[in-house]
């Protein structure tokens, strides 16, 4: 009886946390994007304790005695043999239980010795395969995680790191001071550009452009607050593509033919994802899709994907025992000078 009770208190807690305007929301356009499996998914995002974070260690720092715990804790590796261009530099380990690690603090002048992130998030900066030497582009960067994990893959030549809000611009600054030492920061540039025109004024710049385009975040909206700015948030909500679009175009600007680039979001959104892209697909004409198919199908084991109707597209969601996501991952390529929009 006191089980059900303190049940039925938890339950009725966690109830007043999601807002019902989102959900309802969710409800009508996923049910109808994504099918059955939203029924899964729906239950995962509602339910934070059975969330799950991934350990990226921080190759800055010695941590022989981190990962010996980790190991006793029943953490594996990420991706181990499961990727060609997998980099040596990087370990990320996994819990198949939502056990989480506790958050280190930031001090000036100490490096923190791990990360925590939902393990889809490596995904785009995979599908970069940043190698040493490159110039790289992190278009909207804060609150730093991928660009903290772009530099446990590889050296790049020049890591330019954008973000136009000035709060999330300090998150990315202290991220950065947090995990990166001293000498390899000479390599990271840090600017406050509306990322919409970075392209004009940096053109045929990068070898490398990722773009973690702003977009619903699934996740953190389901827990809003305040029902009537959530509200308010669904009508904004129609705008994103439009910005995603313009942030796209931007970075295809900024990229040097030849280059790769990395679009991503974390919402289950097809207007945000699979329609962002198949419009830049359809109105450039030096830009093609990279297949990432072989990714899914190498990371099975870790992941659950939802078909994208896509060779260039996937879409992480959310599955008891592998909790990541959501997340949609598009890999394009430049192959010649801007051409016609």
């Amino acid at each position: 009886m006191m089980l059900t009770r303190l049940k039925a208190k938890s339950e009725g807690k966690l109830a007043k946390q999601i807002c019902r305007v989102v959900l309802d929301h969710f409800d009508t356009q996923y049910s109808k994007e994504l099918g059955d499996p939203w029924n899964t998914v729906r239950d995962l995002l509602t339910s934070p304790s059975l969330w799950q974070y991934a350990v990226l260690l921080n190759r800055f720092v010695y941590h022989f005695e981190l990962e010996k715990d980790l190991h006793l804790k029943g953490y594996h590796r990420l991706f181990q043999g499961s990727l060609p261009y997998y980099p040596k530099l990087m370990k990320c380990y996994l819990s198949g239980t939502p056990d989480r690690m506790p958050s280190e603090r930031h001090q000036v002048g100490n490096l923190k010795k791990y990360y925590l992130l939902n393990a889809a998030s490596l995904l785009p900066v995979l599908a970069l395969e940043l190698k040493d030497g490159e110039n790289v582009l992190d278009l909207c960067a804060a609150p730093g995680g991928k660009s903290v994990a772009l530099l446990q893959c590889a050296q790049p030549g020049v890591l330019h790191c954008n973000e136009y809000d000035s709060l999330r611009l300090r998150w990315l600054r202290q991220t950065l001071e947090s995990f990166i030492p001293q000498p390899l920061r000479n390599v990271i540039k840090v600017s406050e550009l509306d990322g919409r025109e970075l392209g004009d004024a940096q053109p045929e710049t990068f070898d490398k452009v990722l773009v973690d385009a702003p977009c619903s975040n699934d996740r953190s909206w389901l827990f809003s607050s305040d029902s009537q700015k959530a509200a308010c948030r669904i009508h904004q909500r129609r705008n994103l593509p439009v910005l995603q679009l313009e942030l796209l175009r931007s970075a295809i600007k900024s990229l040097r033919p030849g280059g790769l680039l990395v679009y991503s979001t974390c919402t289950l959104s097809k207007a945000e994802n699979q329609d962002v892209i198949n419009e830049v697909l359809n109105s450039c004409n030096n830009i093609v899709p990279i297949d990432l198919r072989a990714i899914a199908k190498n990371c099975s084991q870790d992941f659950t994907f939802s078909p994208t109707g896509q060779e260039c597209g996937l879409l992480v969601i959310p599955d008891k025992g592998k909790v990541w996501g959501p997340m949609y991952v598009a890999k394009l390529k430049k192959l010649h000078s801007m051409g016609k929009w």
